[in-house]
């Protein structure tokens, strides 16, 4: 990979894990105000509760994003860990390519629920933000997390699945 491609990557995953931190800052924030405000004052934000279901959505989102960078999102590997190598590089193309295959429809369904927002007047009556802003962060990241995915798919695995009973380790514990 070219020293500029990477360092494009390095500035995406930054600012990535930039606005992760902020959006959990973010929520915490309005959390905390809301707590403090509805028991000790008898009020609250209005906007803060609506605003933070749709601050989880994007959080929740760039988080799934930041698992698939790092690989170290949800994966069923039971049966590859008894696998040869070489039957374990064939089932990690199918299984991450499949997982590319099903976000990248997610992210074409998605951008069509989007569109169909877009070009309607819906919006969330407390926060005033039309529905498409909340859901943007949809179509965007399941298209990232498919070429993420295919990406990792035709790459070595970040971390070695272990196997549950080491046949080597068995040994030398008993000597």
């Amino acid at each position: 990979m070219s020293q500029t491609a990477q360092r494009g990557l390095t500035w995406l995953k930054w600012i990535e894990d930039g606005l992760l931190a902020v959006l959990v800052l973010l929520l915490v924030v309005l959390a905390g105000a809301q707590i403090v405000l509805r028991d000790f004052f008898d009020t609250g934000i209005s906007w803060a509760d609506p605003l933070m279901r749709e601050l989880v959505l994007w959080t929740g989102m760039l988080g799934a994003l930041a698992a698939v960078h790092d690989d170290k999102h949800i994966a069923l590997d039971v049966l590859q860990r008894f696998l040869a190598p070489p039957v374990q590089k064939i089932a990690r193309v199918v299984t991450l390519g499949f997982a590319a295959a099903l976000c990248a429809a997610m992210a074409w369904y998605c951008l069509q629920m989007v569109q169909n927002d877009f070009g309607g007047a819906a919006s969330a009556v407390s926060t005033r933000i039309p529905a498409w802003v909340p859901e943007a962060i949809l179509p965007f990241a399941f298209g990232l997390m498919a070429l993420r995915f295919a990406l990792r798919a035709f790459a070595p695995p970040a971390h070695t699945p272990a196997l549950l009973h080491d046949p080597a380790q068995t040994g030398s514990q008993q000597a």
